[in-house]
């Protein structure tokens, strides 16, 4: 059975990986460990995690959101079947549509669906439609994460200076070439770039444990300290 490592998550999913340890720590789904301890998650918890976001984004409360994903995963096949899977949450129904076949988990009210084969890369996410030119700025996203992943490390970093300069300053375009930038081992700039993550959105908890850590290796204790207790703060309000 075919697992997923985090930033095959993050990039299928498109949640940044505060939300899946948000989630995971939440027991929403119970992740398998890899080498070196690290999650591997299955297709099911792929289903799960997403479901789970969603609704909690809607303000479904989180019994009502456990429910439903018990209900749900005792349902869902271990790999996409042949026949296709669709899921959609609407009103207070989760409809599972599995070929032919049809069934329904309790849930919460928001509209989402699930289509194509995660193990080939094409697990699709259906929501209301965004603007084009955001449409273009994930594109170009996505790009560079591609190329950071094939080791083409300065082709990324060319990628994502391109889009701040076609679009500006964006909160996970800069954390994405902040790390980026640590790979490289380019440590003062990684810095810079995820503090302009974080002066777009100082909510991004990852953008906040990064920071922390790299603070702390370069000497800047109480930097660390700071970043450290508000990304602690964040991840426990999600909780």
């Amino acid at each position: 059975m075919h697992q997923f490592g985090v930033r095959e998550v993050e990039k299928l999913l498109r949640l940044p990986r505060s939300t899946i340890r948000a989630l995971v720590e939440a027991g929403f789904v119970t992740p398998a460990r890899g080498p070196r301890n690290t999650l591997r998650f299955s297709f099911q918890d792929l289903i799960v995690l997403r479901t789970a976001q969603a609704l909690a984004a809607a303000q479904v409360p989180a019994r009502r959101i456990t429910r439903s994903l018990k209900e749900l995963r005792r349902h869902l096949p271990e790999a996409m079947p042949l026949s296709g899977l669709s899921i959609n949450a609407v009103g207070d129904r989760v409809v599972v549509k599995e070929g032919a076949s049809r069934w329904q988990a309790e849930s919460g009210q928001y509209l989402l669906a699930f289509e194509g084969d995660p193990a080939a890369g094409g697990l699709k996410v259906i929501e209301p439609s965004a603007e084009p030119i955001e449409r273009v700025l994930e594109d170009q996203i996505d790009a560079g994460f591609d190329l950071h992943e094939a080791g083409r490390l300065t082709e990324a970093e060319a990628a994502y200076r391109k889009a701040l300069e076609t679009h500006g300053p964006d909160a996970l375009l800069l954390y994405n070439l902040g790390v980026l930038l640590e790979d490289m081992k380019r440590k003062s700039e990684a810095i810079e770039a995820y503090q302009a993550a974080l002066n777009v959105d100082p909510s991004m908890a990852d953008g906040h444990y990064n920071l922390a850590l790299l603070c702390e290796e370069l000497g800047k204790a109480q930097q660390a300290i700071r970043h450290m207790a508000q990304y602690r703060r964040l991840t426990a309000a999600k909780k």
